[in-house]
């Protein structure tokens, strides 16, 4: 019996020896993947230890170099005479390439105690990530609220080329609070942003997303939208304080507000009213017919328009129609940025109506709107929508609030000349509570990106 299991145990052993063994080769051979401009400074490193080698030989006139290789032309001469060279050899430069490889590893896992002590991941892991997701499509997602933060958050793991253009409207809860008694933009919309692309940075992000619940003058203001309020005043603006903050929290991507001018929306009701401010426009209770903004005709942050310009792909939403999404294009240089470009350019419509916003709306009524707060341009080509109805349990909730699902128009729809994307992506939590999920709606935008993009 103990013979037996001192077998089990010898044969176990050597199992997670291979397994060992098979991992760190694996992670050996990762050094050599095309990109990381790692197999070049190799062998440069290489080439460089020669060099010096005949540097020195010529410097000392060969004279003790001279016997050092007569020494060893005599033991490889030996080692000849037992092995034939076809043997010895081989078996000598691949001892010489372990011991670089050896050396050079041991070097790299010195330098990755310093920069990754925690140890979660190789540095090489890393190294090929970042390689990666530097080398994605240049993507512009164009909107506001949660909607466009739920977005970034399951794009910013197929690229760190991305650009969050967000409205700077909001004028209620604590950007409100902020704006009216400091005169600063809005942060809140760009606080959420900063959040989802935040790479990692857990505990940082907590912070930027803590809300005060007591203190006089505190409570309901968030960390994050106190510190952007801050960094405004140090920087200047809003742009350099955004900047700023995505430094602090290793933001993968860049945020920018749509403009720099103090924006204030209105609505006109298809009652006749007309509606100030943003947070004043759903509790209204009626059937918004236009949107505009004070003032007129803002101008685009050139930042803004560059990145339009240089997008490899246009995402616009998902948001409050009203209130999150054509607000950015309501800044007239947005638009037509968007319009003149040639990339894809894709339109993520909301899964549910919104109560005071777009009651009884379809599919075919959102892209009309859109379409008529830029002067019927067409700024997408196609659509994404919700496949399946959300539970009953989240219907009877959405219900009550006299939301419901955005019925799908496919006629209409068509007749817009907008492609339809359709797709199960939805979100439920133990509440009933619906939206996007992050990674299912981030991968079909991918999908429909690649085919578009290769259709062209």
């Amino acid at each position: 019996m103990s013979i037996v299991f001192f077998r089990q145990a010898l044969n176990a052993l050597q199992q997670q020896s291979r397994r060992r063994t098979s991992h760190r080769v694996n992670q050996w051979f990762k050094w050599l993947s095309p990109g990381l401009s790692v197999k070049r400074w190799l062998l440069i490193s290489v080439g460089g230890v020669l060099m010096a080698s005949l540097g020195l030989a010529i410097w000392i006139k060969l004279t003790p170099i001279f016997w050092a290789i007569e020494l060893l032309r005599g033991f490889l001469g030996f080692i000849a005479n037992i092995l034939p060279n076809y043997i010895s050899g081989p078996l000598v430069l691949l001892f010489g390439l372990l011991l670089l490889l050896w050396g050079q590893t041991r070097t790299v896992g010195s330098i990755t105690k310093v920069l990754r002590p925690e140890g979660e991941e190789e540095l090489i892991d890393v190294l090929l990530a970042h390689h990666r997701l530097y080398r994605g499509p240049k993507m512009v997602v164009i909107g506001g609220g949660t909607g466009l933060s739920t977005l970034l958050r399951g794009l910013k793991t197929y690229s760190a080329n991305i650009t969050a253009i967000v409205t700077v409207a909001d004028d209620g809860g604590s950007s409100g609070r902020l704006r009216q008694e400091f005169g600063v933009l809005p942060p809140g919309d760009i606080r959420n942003c900063l959040a989802a692309l935040a790479d990692e940075e857990k505990l940082l992000t907590e912070l930027f997303q803590y809300r005060f619940r007591a203190g006089d003058g505190l409570s309901g203001h968030s960390f994050g939208n106190l510190f952007l309020t801050a960094m405004t005043e140090i920087t200047g603006d809003l742009e350099r304080a955004v900047a700023a903050s995505s430094k602090v929290l290793a933001v993968r991507g860049q945020v920018l507000p749509a403009t720099l001018s103090d924006v204030r929306l209105w609505a006109e009701l298809a009652d006749g009213r007309r509606i100030e401010g943003e947070s004043s426009i759903p509790k209204a209770g009626g059937r918004i017919v236009k949107l505009g903004c004070l003032p007129a005709n803002p101008p685009a942050l050139p930042a803004a328009l560059k990145a339009i310009k240089e997008a490899d792909y246009i995402i616009i939403g998902p948001g409050s129609l009203y209130t999150s999404l054509i607000p950015n294009l309501l800044v007239p240089e947005i638009a037509d940025a968007i319009a003149q470009s040639n990339a894809p350019r894709i339109y993520v419509c909301n899964i549910m109506t919104q109560p005071g916003e777009t009651e009884g709306y379809t599919v075919a009524d959102h892209i009309r709107a859109i379409d008529a707060a830029t002067d019927h341009r067409r700024l997408f080509d196609a659509v994404l929508v919700h496949k399946k109805s959300p539970s009953a349990k989240s219907l009877i909730r959405y219900a009550q609030q006299n939301s419901h699902p955005v019925f799908l128009d496919r006629e209409a729809v068509t007749l817009l000349g907008r492609r339809i994307v359709p797709a199960n992506v939805l979100f439920e939590d133990e509440t009933g509570y619906v939206r996007h999920n992050p990674e299912k709606l981030a991968k079909v935008l991918l999908r429909w990106y690649s085919g578009a993009h290769h259709g062209r």
